[in-house]
């Protein structure tokens, strides 16, 4: 699995379906590709979410960014991620 870190923007649309129920629809969006969200964060600044999530693939990753903007409205970046140690090894 790989690691992904995903950063969002809420639209004023989405401010307005905030709720748990949608929460745990993209808790489930990430198992429909095969994937875990790690964790998940609110945040106060040019970025209003974070989430952190293993995915089998870019492709899923993908899939998943896609669809989770057009579930919420909410507009996400996601990019791929490794731990420094793996990051010294591949540079070695």
């Amino acid at each position: 699995m790989a690691l992904f870190i995903m950063c969002g923007k809420y639209s004023l649309e989405a401010v307005k379906q905030i709720s748990a129920e949608r929460t745990q629809s993209t808790v489930q969006l990430f198992k429909q590709f095969g994937g875990e969200l790690k964790g998940m964060y609110a945040m106060l600044g040019e970025k209003d979410l974070l989430f952190i999530a293993e995915l089998p693939s870019v492709e899923a990753a993908m899939q998943v960014s896609v669809n989770l903007s057009k579930m919420t409205g909410i507009a996400f970046t996601t990019s791929p991620a490794v731990t420094v140690e793996e990051f010294d090894k591949l540079m070695a």
